[in-house]
């Protein structure tokens, strides 16, 4: 049964008997703290979050990761609450269904933008920057999706070109796209980065090396911005552990797990959509789970 009492604005009182990362926010809801929706009816307890059908009218959101999972879902998520979304793959042909399935929704129509982030150099997100300031003017969110799992292995045995390919795609080229659209998110009265991140880069585990790793340097990353970003600015940056959810690259990690004891990425989208919206406005520097 759907909560019907959940209220969308957060206060900042601590939870009791609750995991500590939850302390952060305490949810106005006379029944729960979880979301009771149709994830919840299947077993999966989700960011407890009820989005106004226009929460992101007039936003402009770019999504890195656009094609496919997550970055997929939230897209679409994003475009259905009215934003603008700026849709970020290696090629147009990857992102090519995920705009026609926004466009057929009759939503805004989304841009496309083909960007490779395995392979491009520091000039070329500058670049990137100045044509979205020449389509749209300015960013009002950026979601942090891409990335790539690499071998599980472990530290002795992980070729360290490996390790180099995992740590260029999920910390430099995040590193690189924050610091070169920077000036069109403080071009917003109300901007949010979200990155996603990974139970992995919260607590060490064996065999996760590169991508564990990468996910600690995310959070570094985000925490170090997001100190640097208070009270100077109205962008705030925050991270998502998005949890075990059914996605390609979950496929990879655990290839004997059955999918469907997972949420679908849609499922998990309550907290994408908190952190992209005005009421998580004031909440910066911290770290979320969607599940």
């Amino acid at each position: 049964m759907p909560c019907a009492t959940a209220i969308s604005t957060p206060t900042t009182t601590p939870i009791t008997g609750v995991p500590t990362w939850w302390s952060i926010i305490r949810w106005n809801c006379a029944r729960c703290w979880i979301t009771h929706c149709a994830a919840a009816e299947r077993g999966f307890y989700m960011f407890d979050y009820s989005a106004h059908p226009e929460l992101l009218k007039g936003r402009i959101i770019l999504v890195t990761g656009a094609a496919r999972g997550i970055g997929a879902a939230a897209a679409k998520t994003y475009a259905a609450h009215g934003a603008t979304v700026l849709l970020l793959g290696r090629t147009e042909a990857s992102l090519a269904q995920v705009h026609d399935e926004i466009q057929a929704a009759g939503h805004l129509l989304p841009l496309v933008i083909p960007f490779d982030l395995e392979s491009t150099d520091p000039a070329q997100y500058h670049d990137l920057a100045t044509m979205i300031e020449r389509k749209v003017g300015r960013l009002d969110g950026l979601l942090h999706n891409a990335s790539i799992i690499g071998p599980r292995t472990s530290v002795e045995h992980l070729p360290g070109e490996d390790f180099m390919q995992v740590m260029h795609v999920n910390v430099n080229a995040t590193f690189m796209l924050t610091q070169a659209l920077l000036p069109l998110l403080q071009r917003s009265t109300d901007a949010s980065i979200a990155f996603t991140s990974s139970s992995v880069g919260r607590k060490g585990r064996a065999q996760w090396g590169a991508y564990g790793v990468s996910k600690f340097a995310t959070e570094g990353l985000m925490q170090t911005l997001a100190d640097e970003l208070e009270g100077v600015t109205s962008v705030r940056a925050n991270s998502i552990n998005p949890g075990a959810t059914r996605t390609g690259m979950r496929a990879q990690a655990y290839p004997d797990e059955n999918p469907q004891n997972n949420p679908a990425p849609e499922d998990i989208m309550p907290v994408y959509l908190y952190l992209m919206g005005p009421d998580s406005k004031g909440i910066n520097g911290q770290a979320l789970n969607a599940q």
